[in-house]
């Protein structure tokens, strides 16, 4: 890791100064640079040019985004690092596939059974962080402009459907590592990887499948490796995925920090409806290929897989003792909230979020 930080900060050393250096271009003008391991296409990525847009306009021009897309710049699993290091300004991080140092982050995202929908795993993560201050201890040293959810992950396999829970066993899948505990428990062989490495790894039969949502049948053209979806509930959870380092951060005047608060919610909303919008295309696009799709596994099946989920959570909030943090309470406190929004009720903790946004 040390060896490829020291590659990637020469990297962006030899680029403009302008695009890495936050340096004034222009009377009154900065430009930051922001990295991303997707392409410009993806879905993340049209969320991410529509943010870049309303920043400049909010701000008048004096705060321009320069993007470097398809991981030129940033990893998936390295990204919290490398942006604290300055390798970019900006970038999307993924606490959720950090090897270290992000142990509550990561485990939090297996703490929502029962979620109902993206932007409840987005409230009740930010409710999350402001009740855990290790949360804001994980992403010391960086500004998060951005939470992220996601759809419903189902499973995408080459060559066997799933049909019950049983067909799990003794396929080794991609999946997030709050869903491993849960089929390691079924029999399945499962693998924590980036998604940017998934489709090399189902083309080579590396893996027999991946634990994704649909949209990931054409933004990741996982329907071109895989001829089989199914629709098995995995709940999930939100996480920061956009920040920014502490040391461009001060680089920036209070006028255009708060340009850049004032765009969260421009951010998170535009992330809300291009990834609900990749649902629809990922579905379409799975029938255009002749992807055998099935949207749910007999309800039996299913009810039991929510019982393991459910122990795996607390399986994981035991775990994360080993790191020190004690995840029984923020287990509890993350049902406590699902469990509201169940009973059609809306936390005061929900209500501070509107209050704070600008």
């Amino acid at each position: 890791m040390a060896k490829r930080l020291k590659q990637l900060l020469a990297t962006c050393a030899l680029l403009a100064l302008s695009a890495c250096g936050g340096k004034e271009e222009a009377p009154g003008t900065i430009t930051l640079s922001y990295a991303s391991p997707y392409p410009p296409g993806h879905p993340f990525s049209k969320a991410d040019i529509e943010w870049m847009k309303a920043v400049t306009e909010k701000s008048g021009g004096k705060l321009v985004i320069k993007p470097f897309w398809s991981g030129s710049l940033i990893t998936s699993d390295q990204s919290m690092v490398e942006i604290r290091h300055g390798v970019a300004d900006i970038g999307l991080i993924t606490p959720i596939y950090a090897r270290g140092g992000a142990h509550a982050l990561r485990g939090q995202a297996g703490f929502y059974g029962g979620i109902k929908d993206l932007p409840d795993q987005v409230a009740i993560y930010k409710c999350l962080e402001a009740a855990f201050p290790v949360f804001s201890q994980e992403l010391q040293g960086l500004h998060v402009l951005a939470v992220q959810g996601g759809n419903f992950p189902g499973v995408l396999t080459r060559h066997k459907p799933i049909e019950k829970l049983e067909d799990l066993r003794g396929l080794r899948l991609r999946a997030q590592t709050e869903a491993l505990g849960v089929l390691r428990d079924l029999g399945a062989d499962p693998v924590n990887m980036p998604m940017g490495e998934v489709y090399s790894a189902l083309a080579k039969g590396v893996i027999d499948g991946v634990v994704a949502p649909v949209d990931t049948v054409h933004s990741l053209h996982f329907g071109e490796v895989a001829s089989y979806f199914t629709g098995l509930h995995f709940d999930r959870g939100a996480y920061p995925a956009r920040a920014m380092s502490d040391k461009a951060w001060q680089r920036l005047t209070p006028e255009l920090r708060q340009v850049l608060k004032e765009a969260q919610p421009i951010w998170e909303a535009a992330l809300s409806r291009q990834i609900l919008n990749a649902e629809d295309r990922g579905m379409e696009k799975g029938k255009a290929l002749g992807m055998r799709i099935t949207n749910a596994l007999p309800p039996a099946d299913q009810e039991r897989f929510r019982a393991l989920y459910a122990e795996n959570a607390r399986r994981i909030a035991d775990e994360l003792s080993h790191f020190n943090v004690d995840g029984r309470p923020i287990l509890a406190h993350a049902q406590e909230l699902i469990s509201a929004r169940a009973r059609g009720e809306t936390p005061a903790c929900f209500n501070s979020q509107t209050e704070q946004s600008p």
